[in-house]
């Protein structure tokens, strides 16, 4: 079909950075996300300033090689059309999309890295379009990403030159094409003045299963779930993951398809939240026995939740949640015995600043590289391309290694059931199931214990919540002060010895990241971290994480909100948090 060339002058261009939400904000393109907001709320021919802008960078230097390479697209029916005619209209040679529009983010990823087209071709990048682990649908999150040739986020480098773009774009290219149908794999080709423009639907979970088969040992994994020991259960949260759960867990592994939970993908998620934490994925928590009305049916030894986009994880045991942070440091401690891919030994470990140590102890205990970094994945990227970095994880349910250059959420799952394949070699024909919260507490008696508890205020007054951040920023400069505000809430609360704002100076290109979370750090290793989060379309998100490391075996069994209790109530005082939001609790507790 032939294609006919366009130019249009581009309007409305402040709304790219009108600051309307994380989608619009400079601060969220800074964040590896390139996105807009809901064609819905401020018209559908936005989606062309951003995508123009972006296309115009990503080509700036490649506008040969890129027309023999490939972008990846993750679904979204008026965007995807949106972007292929402007794909084509700058040039690029073919696109790659999943059949119906479905790919994982940690899946684009591996295609990205891994696969190869029909004609040997290789992909340049890829447009991520996903709601990531906010409510999707007409009135809330849509968002755009792009990943570059290595399979991660975009590095600052080229989002601040998207960002600079859109001061000055004034036309876009765009070529004339009828829809293409993507229900069906194949290539639909197309011919014009700029030469061939093929759309390649393919299979979403054919490259991400062999990737995830050449990483574990899936022979042990089933093994485990065909055991009348062992029970499952997995929750996609209506999100992308329902389209890779049943080909994973019930084809390749044997589990019965009664486990999965909510894995049919939906364009809103269900009308839920597709965020999975103890607050979110209320259905899985109740069968998991964590609910708070008790049940009489027995549930499972092991549950797992997914978010939208599939790269965050949730771990549950029977009546027991593993947190974020011991999640990664149990997988880094035992990687090398029971996953494969690890056999010959960790490189490295990396965790975000606002995780907890659990990672950094067992990082010393086995002599490994350790590595604490900013919030967002583009920084465990360039450790693990530099070579340094096999495992890494961040407290916000993300949970990753140097397969991919993104966190895995179905990774993280296939590893705990790995380790819980590996603990049990000898126990699936006799003897005592080695559970989900056994693993966790030998780890502690081991390790020792880190309490952990992040309390997020959503959708606050932006206003509000930068006069909180500043008034924490000006009490670091007198320790004494703050240790008097201290004593004077909590007088058994060990000192303040540091205080600062988190500076990050990468050892793989020797970028600075300034002002990356607000850091009080206490004398018998206990933390407060406090940082504002770009991931909500509205208001902006309070995080503030707690932590309180425990090595006396004796008291590693406490109640966590016990354990916590005296640095909660420091860190509200501390911070006047409901003085400056109005709060009186948190939106969700993690």
């Amino acid at each position: 079909m032939p294609l006919t060339q366009s130019v249009t002058l581009i309007t409305g261009a402040t709304l790219v950075v009108s600051g309307d939400g994380r989608y619009f904000s400079k601060d969220a393109i800074q964040m590896g996300r390139e996105v807009l907001d809901s064609p819905s709320r401020f018209g559908a021919g936005n989606s062309y300033h951003l995508h123009s802008v972006t296309l115009n960078i990503v080509l700036e230097d490649k506008s040969t090689s890129c027309c023999q390479n490939s972008l990846l697209l993750f679904f979204n029916s008026t965007t995807f059309i949106i972007i292929t005619k402007m794909a084509a209209g700058n040039g690029v040679r073919r696109i790659w999309v999943g059949q119906n529009g479905l790919l994982s983010t940690p899946a684009v990823s591996a295609a990205i890295r891994e696969r190869v087209g029909l004609d040997g071709s290789k992909a340049t990048g890829a447009f991520i379009l996903t709601a990531s682990h906010n409510p999707g649908g007409p009135n809330e999150d849509f968002g755009i990403k792009y990943n570059m040739e290595n399979g991660g986020p975009a590095p600052e480098g080229i989002t601040d030159k998207i960002y600079e773009n859109t001061k000055t774009i004034k036309e876009y290219l765009t070529a004339d094409l009828p829809d293409v149908d993507i229900t069906a794999i194949g290539v639909t080709s197309f011919c014009g003045p700029e030469g061939y423009f093929d759309v390649e639907v393919f299979d979403p979970a054919s490259d991400y299963v062999k990737l995830m088969k050449s990483i574990f040992d899936f022979e042990s994994i089933q093994k485990l779930l065909s055991s009348p020991k062992f029970t499952f259960c997995y929750d996609a949260l209506h999100g992308v993951a329902g389209a890779y759960a049943k080909r994973i867990f019930v084809e390749e592994l044997g589990a019965q398809e009664s486990s999965l939970l909510n894995c049919v993908p939906k364009e809103d998620f269900g009308g839920g939240h597709p965020d999975p934490n103890l607050t979110y994925a209320k259905e899985l928590v109740a069968r998991m026995g964590l609910g708070k009305s008790n049940s009489e049916v027995e549930p499972p030894e092991f549950g797992a939740a997914a978010d939208g986009d599939a790269d965050r994880n949730m771990i549950l045991g029977k009546r027991f949640f593993v947190t974020p942070s011991d999640s990664v440091a149990i997988i880094a401690a035992n990687a090398v015995e029971a996953i494969p891919y690890f056999s010959a030994g960790l490189k490295g470990v990396a965790r975000s600043m606002p995780t907890s140590a659990a990672l950094d102890v067992v990082a010393k205990n086995l002599n490994l590289k350790f590595f604490e970094v900013p919030t967002g994945w583009k920084f465990f990227g360039n450790l693990m391309d530099a070579g340094l970095c096999s495992v890494c994880g961040e407290e916000s349910f993300g949970t990753g290694s140097d397969h991919i250059r993104e966190k895995d959420g179905i990774w993280a799952v296939l590893a705990w059931l790995s380790i819980l394949a590996y603990k049990n070699i000898e126990n699936l024909d006799g003897g005592k199931l080695v559970t989900v919260e056994d693993i966790v507490r030998n780890h502690w008696a081991a390790y020792g214990r880190h309490y952990y508890t992040r309390y997020d205020y959503e959708n606050v007054d932006a206003g509000a919540a930068k006069e909180l951040m500043a008034c924490l920023v000006k009490l670091q400069s007198s320790l004494a002060e703050v240790n008097e505000i201290i004593s004077g809430i909590k007088s058994d609360v060990s000192k303040v010895v540091h205080a600062d704002e988190f500076e990050y100076k990468d050892p793989v290109d020797g970028s600075i990241s300034k002002h990356q979370g607000i850091r009080y750090l206490f004398e018998d290793g206990s933390r407060l971290i406090f940082r504002l989060s770009g991931t909500g379309s509205e208001g902006a998100t309070i995080r503030l994480y707690i932590e309180q490391y425990e090595k006396d075996p004796s008291k590693i069994g406490r109640d966590s909100q016990d354990a916590l209790a005296p640095l909660v109530a420091v860190a509200l005082g501390l911070s006047k948090m409901e003085e400056f939001t109005g709060r009186s609790a948190p939106t969700v507790i993690t």
